[in-house]
């Protein structure tokens, strides 16, 4: 059977039993802790399926690991001892009694597909590692690497920030936070690029470009940033913050003179 087929319906089966196990937990967004894992499973099973235990591969395996390992921890001690995400709560009121089937489809599948197509270059280079390790691989690692701090720290700050009870109502704007709106994504994203710099760098198949691009887009305009910053519109505090600090690309804070 195609390589490509097989690694589809492994992960067409791993979110039919997430959204199994959300129906019995009454909760989706254990989506979002399965997000981060189910690019560790397609990396692994890829590498078992090819079966040629090459070292490039094993390496941005370990990458995308370390990657989805520490983002599912973070979401789900995040959401711990919590009620559903608001999001998902929302949409069990607008879906009604089609809300089983819709969950499913819009939540579960259509998340399946769309990690399917990020983790192209996963597959890519699990299906064919290039030849020896090279300087690009080595530049590749970095770019992983700074996002990944950018990513964590920033996590981090939020929690820390988020979890002291004095800044209730308050809006993060200090560490990472005070150069980016959302350090995070920026890291999540650069993380991404990363791993594609090692790919396109062995393989020179372009084919790979569609993975980091896509949660690119993603990010900047679909589902990441536009969904979080709705949140907060109408607050006088964000309008002064979004006025001062870049979106997504860490910046030096702009300068804002004062208006009385």
């Amino acid at each position: 059977m195609n390589y490509y087929l097989v690694i589809a319906f492994g992960l067409f089966l791993y979110m039919s039993f997430v959204f199994i196990i959300s129906i019995i937990k009454k909760r989706n967004d254990i989506a979002d802790i399965a997000w981060g894992l189910g690019f560790v499973l397609v990396a692994w099973l890829a590498y078992l399926i090819v079966g040629q235990y090459e070292t490039r591969a094993i390496i941005v395996n370990i990458l995308v690991s370390i990657w989805g390992l520490r983002l599912a921890w973070h979401i789900y001690h995040r959401n711990r001892g919590k009620t559903e995400d608001r999001r998902y709560q929302q949409w069990r009121k607008q879906w009604g009694k089609n809300f089983i089937l819709r969950s499913y489809l819009q939540v579960y599948i259509l998340q399946g597909v769309l990690l399917f197509i990020i983790a192209t270059p996963i597959l890519i280079i699990n299906n064919n590692s290039g030849g020896q390790f090279e300087l690009i691989d080595i530049f590749g690692i970095l770019i992983w690497g700074i996002g990944f701090i950018f990513e964590f720290v920033s996590d981090m700050q939020l929690s820390s920030f988020i979890n002291n009870p004095k800044n209730k109502g308050k809006l993060m704007q200090s560490g990472l936070w005070r150069y980016s709106r959302h350090p995070n994504y920026f890291g999540e994203v650069t993380s991404w690029w990363g791993i594609w710099i090692i790919v396109i760098g062995a393989t020179n198949n372009w084919v790979s470009f569609i993975g980091p691009i896509t949660i690119t887009i993603l990010i900047i305009f679909v589902s990441g940033i536009p969904l979080l910053e709705k949140k907060y519109e109408g607050r006088a505090d964000f309008k002064e913050y979004k006025k001062r600090t870049s979106m997504f690309l860490p910046m030096p804070p702009r300068h804002i003179d004062s208006v009385e």
